[in-house]
């Protein structure tokens, strides 16, 4: 493969995460935005993230399957049409003012986003050098880096109006003014997700187009075994620090879409800031986030990463119970540190979970990736939460998030040294 052939496999496969890291932090966008324009309680609107992460945790083992079977240039080309596919549906979607039709067009985008996580990961890293692969997969992490901190920049430009009606003003507009006025706010997202799933189309065109290498996978060893795939998996179902794994990253990703869903909501009851302000304030705490994983990841070449996250958990814990109990501005930008400290979580507790497994790293590795379904779960509770008390209280489901993972960083005080997994 020529050096110019192997720049653009790497460069097409780099802006794969740039658009999974756009698509994914568009979801707090989208929660006030739906909830506004097809009139839902918080829980209703919080579904947006189970459609979202219910995906994720359902498709990425038929996506390797496919993968296996047609290769990974075959897996992101369905994954790209997937996700032009539904990106496109927002705008009929919009049309009919029709909630159960966005999500059905969110799954699809996500399920299409799961194919292409499944396969950029590891491809990334096959092609070109092997002695650049760190490299590259740090590079393209940090356009998903880029994507999460702009994402909800372009959101509050082009998809929020923040013209939000008071009970008072609803109460005061005829029914045709008032459909007249949810019709407007929600043909917002068409024509930013129109372009969305056209930009996604060409780039699988350009897939489709540009020639990848043929990757040899490493042998699993476990696989070598006769024990069936059924068997080996209830045997790592037994294996309970493996499991306490599983179950903390559950709890670090509920958390983490629980703190930024609710975000712009939360801005407007404490402290009374419009959804565009908000939405920039929102872009801000995903810069910290990148901030924090680049200076965690140099903190850790000093301290002991298990205590560096259970530090990081005592802290969150403490930023949000302060985020409960106080208003105004200084509440918004307590709660924005909560996403510098959040930054190390996920690549530490994954790290955590698959020491010594030896032969069973790959699969037990999937498990701990499965716990990505805390974004589906947790979401719901804190939006019914909200609906009986009030936004800024529901914030207590990430407080007790990051309970349960200062519990599992404790239980691993004794760990000295971790390698830390580049992961999400």
């Amino acid at each position: 493969m020529s050096k110019d052939k192997s720049l653009a496999a790497v460069a097409l496969i780099t802006s794969l995460f740039f658009m999974w890291g756009l698509a994914l932090n568009l979801n707090p966008i989208l929660i006030p935005h739906l909830k506004k324009a097809c009139q839902l309680s918080d829980f209703q609107s919080s579904l947006i993230d189970s459609a979202s992460y219910i995906a994720y945790f359902i498709l990425p083992i038929p996506a390797a399957q496919f993968m296996k079977k047609y290769s990974y240039k075959g897996g992101i080309i369905l994954g790209l049409l997937l996700f032009s596919v539904g990106a496109i549906l927002f705008y009929p979607a919009a049309a009919v003012r029709n909630y159960a039709f966005f999500l059905g067009a969110l799954f699809i985008v996500f399920s299409g986003m799961a194919f292409l996580e499944t396969a950029a990961n590891p491809l990334i890293t096959l092609v070109g050098e092997p002695k650049g692969a760190t490299v590259r997969i740090n590079l393209a992490q940090t356009f998903n880096g880029l994507a999460a901190t702009l994402a909800p920049l372009i959101g509050g430009r082009f998809i929020l109006s923040g013209k939000l009606l008071s009970p008072a003003e609803e109460k005061v507009m005829s029914p045709q003014q008032l459909d007249a006025y949810l019709t407007h706010e929600a043909s917002s997202v068409q024509i930013p997700y129109l372009v969305i799933g056209l930009l996604v189309f060409s780039v699988a065109v350009m897939v489709w187009r540009t020639h990848f290498p043929k990757v040899k996978e490493e042998t699993d060893e476990a696989l070598d075994t006769k024990m069936p795939l059924s068997a080996r998996i209830g045997e790592l179902l037994r294996d309970k620090h493996l499991m306490s794994g599983v179950l903390a990253e559950f709890f670090y990703v509920g958390a983490q879409a629980c703190v930024s869903s609710f975000f712009i909501r939360y801005s407007y009851h404490v402290a009374g800031i419009g959804e565009k302000d908000a939405a920039e304030l929102l872009s801000i705490a995903f810069l910290l986030f990148m901030i924090g994983r680049l200076s965690g990841t140099g903190l850790m070449l000093i301290f002991n990463p298990v205590r560096l996250l259970v530090t990081y958990a005592i802290i969150n814990i403490a930023l949000i119970i302060t985020a409960i109990n106080i208003e105004g501005h200084a509440a918004i930008y307590v709660l924005m540190a909560v996403w510098f400290f959040m930054s190390i979580m996920f690549p530490t507790i994954f790290s955590l979970s698959i020491r010594d497994l030896g032969k069973k790293t790959k699969l037990g590795s999937s498990l701990v990736i499965m716990g990505i379904v805390g974004g589906a779960v947790l979401p719901p509770i804190m939006g019914k939460i909200s609906d009986l008390t009030n936004i800024q209280f529901s914030y207590i489901v990430p407080c007790i998030c990051f309970a349960a993972i200062l519990w599992f960083g404790i239980k691993n005080l004794r760990v000295k040294k971790l390698d830390v997994v580049n992961a999400h």
